[in-house]
């Protein structure tokens, strides 16, 4: 005999691994893995590429948890635009999948143990770094700028260049003047990775009222300041070999390549200010840029890559003492 089942009692119950991914997604993965590059290249930089294997996972760990405790807390707050906007609007907490609750706790528990690991681990100048990384995204970006200034991404931009400054204090327990190096080139490098993504979505902005820069300025202004942006960022990259000396000819090179090749598309987006396909390469471009820059700053500090280069340029410095000076 059937049993007729109305459609209000049956309630939907997904699998452990549905609700694992959802709390997966609060976290905003994709976001993570470039805070953890630049921990990661920061950490190599500092210990001049023999870093303690112990210390680089429980950082990255625990950089991991922050990091998705802080996207935690940005997608609570959020959810009321989330809830608006086309690309939001199927995460976790405007659907439903998961409750504010849950969300709390979950950013809680991942603070707390990103706190604890880095502070028994690693060493507490870390630790209170990672929790000023989250105080910083959340209470200046999320909750102050972000719904009110058209420099919400400028401003806030600093909480995504605290990750190296955790990096170099994990490696070497103090922070150099290298170390806040790398804090500038990830701050002057955020608006112009981030302002392509809000030319792309300005309709979803403007519906929600979220002053970000093509929204407020229109997209030509917004197309200038993304090439400022990309200017300044290739003299600050160098800095790092010049007066810094923590990064040698083979990262320079890298460093003025990807910077002149940022520029470039820069231009291009001058030039067709409202193409959201040439948008859409810039913002592609410059999460490349990065990953790049970093790639390019780790294998700089290798020992063995450090033995090479200075091989190559001996015959030159060599060829340079033959040269007379005149004064």
């Amino acid at each position: 005999m059937l049993k007729i089942v109305s459609a209000e009692t049956v309630l939907y119950r997904p699998s452990f691994g549905l609700r694992l991914f959802d709390y997966y997604q609060l976290t905003k993965p994709r976001l993570i893995l470039l805070f953890l590059i630049t921990t990661a290249a920061s950490m190599w930089v500092a210990s001049q590429g023999q870093v303690d294997f112990w210390k680089f996972c429980v950082t990255l760990l625990s950089g991991a948890c922050a990091a998705g405790s802080a996207n935690t807390i940005n997608c609570l707050y959020d959810r009321d635009i989330d809830a608006i906007m086309e690309r939001t609007s199927t995460r976790p907490l405007p659907a439903g999948r998961v409750q504010p609750w849950q969300a709390a706790v979950f950013a809680i528990a991942l603070a707390a143990t990103a706190f604890i690991l880095l502070a028994s681990f690693v060493n507490l100048l870390s630790a209170w770094l990672s929790m000023s990384g989250i105080a910083v995204y959340i209470g200046v970006y999320t909750y102050w700028l972000k719904r009110n200034s058209s420099q919400n991404i400028v401003i806030g931009g600093a909480a995504g260049a605290i990750p190296p400054l955790v990096g170099w204090a994990a490696a070497t327990g103090e922070l150099s003047l290298a170390a806040w190096v790398l804090f500038a080139i990830i701050f002057v490098w955020t608006p112009p990775h981030f302002w392509p993504l809000a030319m792309m979505i300005e309709e979803d902005y403007a519906k929600v009222n979220v002053p970000m820069m093509p929204v407020v300025e229109g997209a030509r202004s917004t197309a200038w300041q993304i090439f400022y942006y990309a200017l300044l960022l290739l003299p600050v990259s160098l800095l790092l070999v010049y007066p810094c000396g923590v990064s040698g000819l083979l990262y320079g090179a890298i460093a003025f390549v990807l910077g002149v090749w940022f520029i470039r598309k820069a231009i291009q987006l001058i030039a067709t200010p409202e193409d959201k396909t040439v948008a859409r390469s810039v913002f592609k471009f410059s999460i490349l840029y990065m990953m790049l820059l970093c790639l390019g700053m780790t294998i700089d500090s290798l020992p063995f890559v450090r033995g090479a280069m200075a091989v190559l340029i001996q015959p030159i410095q060599a060829i340079g003492h033959f040269i007379p000076i005149y004064g």
